[in-house]
């Protein structure tokens, strides 16, 4: 078990698609051989890796990098898991923060990072994010690539045609707290007759379930999914904002999800910082008619991956050059200046491209300074290997909920039996 923030999961996993991709890279150990100018790289979708190593290879003539990108987060680990189990492996792979801790539980599976260095770069990184890749025995199997503080995208065009502030500060100052939020829904959806958010499970229940002192687990390591209130208020929260009927019922990062931004199908979007490169991805044509304001209950996190070099790459320094370059401070802070991935590294966070950083897409919001100060003083909780698999059983409660008109009053006991038959307890 470690300590740590939850991270991103986007959509339910497909198993055959993962069990599928897995077996890219097939031919020895690592597809992209022993050759040392190339490698072979798993990444998920959803977050533009590929500008990224576009960046790299720019920066890096006589370096390829094979990109691949594997799916959502949770198909890139299931993936990651089956090529581990048959010796077919990237050099290097993307992990988000949820999924970790049950690859940490397994480190002779990756390289220990000490080896190249990464024990002398450990102070770079925000100690909670970087302690959740150490291992019992020390080692350290991965490199944080961001985290994500919270905050919330809104359509300031749509926001003044219900009559509402457009001003983030005033918008912040609607929603201290989540049941204002829906409040302001309620009366958004009756001004409009259009849906406020995206959907609830992700832009309430994930978001209200990472504000919380203690999550999954107590501080011991042991299990109060269950019996823990915050996470029943969390999953209580979205069903009210299901009743409420503010909702468009777009699961995120799907199709209709992207389509629907880009038509002003709903105003609002939980927004931790990786998202703005996802608006802006999916509805460019809205630039300047979006803005940023604080989250209800002002501080949380969602995000966070990590970088990883398992133990049967064939190219590890090849991978390890690259973390070395890309995550380092100066490359965290390149990184979010260009896609908004809020940079691991506190050393950045007073630098003035960070604290003047804003934004032109969201109205010249403060992007550095909404973020980071979302972000700083957050005491983490303990996580373990069943959290994403506990974090998913929810989501696909409220999700059924929401989309397919399953009993809301059944849906946090339908959710606790997907969790026993899905952990094993």
């Amino acid at each position: 078990m470690i300590k740590s923030f939850s991270s991103r999961r986007v959509t339910p996993v497909i198993l055959a698609t993962a069990l599928g991709l897995a077996a890219v890279g097939c031919g020895g150990n690592s597809s992209s051989g022993g050759d040392g100018n190339s490698f072979e790289f798993w990444s998920f979708s959803g977050i533009n890796q590929k500008a990224a190593v576009e960046k790299y290879e720019a920066a890096n003539p006589d370096i390829t990098v094979k990109l691949t990108e594997v799916g959502t987060t949770q198909e890139t680990a299931q993936a990651l898991t089956t090529a581990l189990a048959g010796g077919k492996v990237p050099d290097l792979v993307l992990i988000q923060g949820d999924d970790l801790p049950r690859f940490v539980e397994q480190p002779q599976n990756f390289h220990d990072l000490r080896e190249f260095g990464a024990d002398e770069r450990k102070d770079d990184y925000l100690d909670w994010v970087i302690n959740q890749s150490v291992a019992r025995d020390g080692s350290i199997i991965g490199i944080p690539t961001d985290v994500g503080g919270m905050a919330v995208a809104y359509r300031t065009d749509l926001f003044a045609e219900a009559g509402l502030p457009t001003d983030r500060d005033e918008v912040g100052a609607l929603w201290p707290t989540w049941e204002d939020f829906i409040e302001v829904g309620r009366q958004y959806t009756d001004a409009t007759g259009n849906a406020f958010i995206d959907n609830a499970p992700t832009s309430v229940f994930y978001q209200a379930v990472n504000q919380v002192s203690q999550k999954y687990h107590d501080a011991d390591g042991e299990l109060i999914h269950d019996t823990n209130q915050e996470v029943r208020d969390a999953f209580d929260l979205a069903l009210d904002a299901i009743a409420a009927d503010i909702s468009a019922g777009q699961a995120s990062f799907t199709e209709g999800w992207s389509a629907g931004m880009q038509q002003g199908a709903y105003a609002v979007v939980a927004a931790p910082s990786w998202m703005l490169n996802s608006i802006r991805s999916n509805a460019p044509d809205t630039e300047g008619n979006w803005d940023v304001a604080t989250i209800p209950g002002g501080a949380g996190n969602w995000g966070g991956s990590y970088l990883a070099i398992p133990a049967k790459a064939a190219n590890p320094e090849a991978a390890w050059a690259y973390i070395s370059e890309m995550q380092s401070p100066q490359g965290q802070l390149e990184h979010f200046l260009d896609s908004g991935a809020l940079p691991t590294t506190p050393e950045v966070y007073d630098d003035e491209d960070l604290t003047a950083s804003t934004d032109p897409f969201f109205s010249d919001a403060p992007i550095g300074t909404i973020y980071t100060d979302s972000l700083l003083g957050l005491e983490p909780f303990l996580i373990g290997p069943d959290s994403a698999t506990i974090g998913n059983e929810f989501l696909n409660a409220l999700t059924a909920v929401e989309q397919g008109g399953a009993d809301p009053d059944e849906a946090w006991d339908t959710a606790l039996a997907n969790i026993r038959t899905a952990i094993g307890q």
